[in-house]
C-alpha cells in the first residue's frame, strides 16, 4: 500500500518533473470533490443555527453535489479525447453549461419555487446521464486498450455507488424498518455520504489509470 501511494504521489506531480500532460482536468476533479464534501460538513454544521442559515445551507449543499457530478467528467473526457479536440470541446463544454445551469438552479431563489421542482430534478438527472455517451464513444474507440477497460470498470463502479447512495437516500433505508434504532448511527443520510465518498475515490483512482496512460503514450 505504501508503494501505491509513492506511485499516486509521483503520477501527480510528474509534469513538474519530466512528462508534458496537463493535470488541470483532474485537480478540477478533486476540487469539486473537496468543493462538495465541504459543503455538506458545513450545512451540516450550521443548519441548525436558524431557518434562514438552513435554507442558505441546504442550496450550498446542492451546489456542492452539482460542482460534484460536473468535475466528475472533466478526466474522462479529456484524458479520452485529448487528440481530438472537436469531441473534447464538445463534451466538455457541454458538461460545463450542464453544471453551471445546475449550481444556478441550486442557488438562485428563483428557481426554489415548487413549479421549477421538475426542473431542477431534470437537471440533476441529464448530468448523470450525459456520461453515458463519452463513455461508449470512448469504448467504441478504444476496445482494444486495457486502460479504457480499466477505467470504464471503474466508472461502473462509481454509478453504482451514486446510484445504490440516491437509492438508500430516497427510500430512507434502514430507519424505515426500525423507526428510531439508526437516530444516531447506521441511517441512511450517513449511508448516502459513506457510498458517495466511495464513489468519488473509485473515480479517483480511474483518474490515476487516465493519467498514466497519457503520461506514457500521449496521443
Amino acid at each position: 500500500m505504501q508503494h501505491s501511494w509513492k506511485d499516486d504521489f509521483a503520477n501527480i506531480i510528474a509534469p513538474l518533473l519530466v512528462r508534458p500532460i496537463t493535470r488541470w482536468p483532474f485537480f478540477a476533479f478533486m476540487g469539486g470533490a473537496m468543493f462538495c464534501l465541504l459543503a455538506s460538513s458545513t450545512c451540516h454544521l450550521l443548519s441548525c443555527h436558524s431557518e434562514r442559515l438552513s435554507y442558505i445551507m441546504l442550496r450550498l449543499d446542492y451546489a456542492g453535489i452539482a460542482a460534484l457530478i460536473s468535475t466528475s467528467f472533466y478526466p474522462p473526457v479529456y484524458y479520452s479525447f485529448m487528440c481530438d479536440p472537436f469531441f473534447c470541446n464538445l463534451y466538455m463544454g457541454f458538461i460545463t453549461i450542464l453544471g453551471i445551469a445546475t449550481i444556478l438552479v441550486s442557488l438562485l431563489p428563483f428557481f426554489q419555487n415548487p413549479e421549477f421542482r421538475t426542473v431542477r430534478a431534470s437537471l440533476f438527472f441529464g448530468m448523470g446521464l450525459s456520461g453515458i455517451a463519452p463513455i461508449m464513444h470512448k469504448l467504441f474507440l478504444f476496445w482494444d486498450r486495457p486502460e479504457v477497460l480499466h477505467t470504464t470498470a471503474y466508472e461502473v463502479l462509481m454509478g453504482l455507488f451514486y446510484g445504490l447512495g440516491a437509492l438508500i437516500y430516497a427510500t430512507r433505508i434502514p430507519e424505515r424498518w426500525m423507526p428510531g434504532k439508526f437516530d444516531i448511527a447506521g441511517h441512511s443520510h450517513q449511508l448516502f455520504h459513506v457510498l458517495v465518498v466511495a464513489g468519488a475515490f473509485t473515480h479517483y483512482r480511474a483518474g490515476l489509470v487516465y493519467l498514466k496512460w497519457r503520461d506514457l503514450e500521449g496521443c
